[in-house]
């Protein structure tokens, strides 16, 4: 359980282990439920296209649980990032965790989602690699090869 009293749905482990294991699973995007009362899977993908990935973080969206208005949304995501190294020595794969939390977010879901990440980060064993991204050039795919990739790529 988390800092803010949120808990991980056992299907957010489950999926992770697919990505990881089973190498088919691309991406995968978690959500807080609308009550906030547990972190779920929101969708996982077998496809790898960077760019429809970042669409749908950007058009995610959270329900204010006081006010019930809808406005962009915070999400964790993971997504197993592969690139080639610039030396030539190969390609790389790392599984990378995301926290998306726009700017333009509302206060209560962004403080919610802060309070949360770190359980669910406990939670899923093999992670490379992590950043917070706040706008849309965070998530840039130039921007994350190199973070991703420390400059190697």
């Amino acid at each position: 359980m988390s800092q803010s009293g949120v808990s991980i749905n056992p299907d957010c482990i489950t999926k992770f282990n697919e990505l990881k294991l089973n190498k088919k699973i691309k991406f995968i995007i978690y959500k807080l439920s609308d009550d906030y009362t547990e972190i779920v899977v929101e969708e996982s993908s077998e496809n790898g296209d960077w760019e429809v990935f970042r669409e749908k973080l950007v058009a995610a969206q959270s329900i204010n649980v006081k006010t019930k208005k809808v406005g962009k949304g915070p999400r964790y995501a993971v997504y197993d990032f592969h690139y080639d190294l610039a030396s030539g020595e190969g390609s790389r794969s790392k599984i990378t965790f995301i926290a998306w939390s726009p700017d333009d977010a509302g206060i209560q879901p962004k403080m919610i989602y802060a309070s949360s990440k770190d359980a669910l980060k406990r939670a899923l064993n093999g992670i490379a690699t992590e950043f917070q991204a706040n706008d849309e050039d965070d998530i840039e795919y130039q921007s994350v090869l190199a973070k991703v990739s420390k400059g190697l790529a």
